[in-house]
């Protein structure tokens, strides 16, 4: 049946504008997203079909084109509004990290860098590049690996920093192992990069890894 043909409060967009996006289900939200359905199907059933095929939003968000096309009712215009969807609520928690002394607030950095890397399925090295305030200038991704490992070049970093004219960095990297813990090559390359950037009076302010939705801070454990 048509959600043209539910009753008033229960259809997603008036129950959302009556009664507040927090009452809505998961699979609401998403038809909201969707818009309409296709062949019978109405917005809310092709999104339960979503869930049952993925598992959860975080399933959905994150599966490739292919697999959520696959699902009757959604094309390449819905997963790009799926997509784009994502990209608003990161780029959201990336605004507080422009905010002068931002990075005194910790949580502030870890949700934004779980946003950009937890659903990564292979390893990646960033860049956190901050002013002479710590306001952040620009997150770049600097090195892309296998799902074991990413080459990691302290001069290409050094020549990031200063193309950027960053007075401080913050070192990230994602472990799609979901293990948090730093490793002795971790370790390693972190001090190599720190000596690296001290001969252009750049500060290294911490190393984070992200694992599924744990991380692990450097200078919290007093590594760097």
């Amino acid at each position: 049946m048509s959600i043209q043909h539910w009753p008033l409060m229960e259809r997603p967009r008036e129950k959302l504008l009556n009664l507040g996006v927090e009452t809505l289900s998961d699979a609401e939200l998403l038809a909201i997203m969707i818009g309409k359905g296709l062949n019978g199907k109405c917005a809310v059933t092709v999104a339960r079909e979503l869930l049952s095929k993925f598992g959860s939003i975080r399933g959905v968000m994150t599966a490739s084109k292919s697999q959520v096309c696959a699902i009757a009712g959604v094309g390449e215009v819905k997963f790009c509004l799926l997509k784009a969807a994502v990209e608003l609520v990161t780029r959201q928690l990336g605004e507080p990290l422009k905010v002068r002394e931002s990075f005194n607030h910790a949580e502030h950095v870890k949700r934004y860098l779980l946003a950009k890397l937890k659903d990564q399925q292979s390893e990646q090295f960033g860049l956190l590049l901050l002013d002479s305030q710590h306001q952040m200038l620009a997150y770049k991704v600097m090195f892309k690996g296998t799902i074991n490992s990413a080459a990691v070049y302290p001069r290409e970093i050094v020549k990031q920093v200063i193309e950027d004219n960053a007075a401080a960095v913050i070192l990230v990297h994602n472990h799609p192992s979901g293990i948090a813990e730093p490793s002795d090559a971790d370790v390693r390359i972190t001090r190599q990069i720190k000596s690296a950037l001290e001969l252009i009076d750049v500060a290294v302010l911490d190393h984070i890894i992200v694992a599924d939705i744990h991380t692990t801070s450097f200078a919290q454990r007093g590594i760097i």
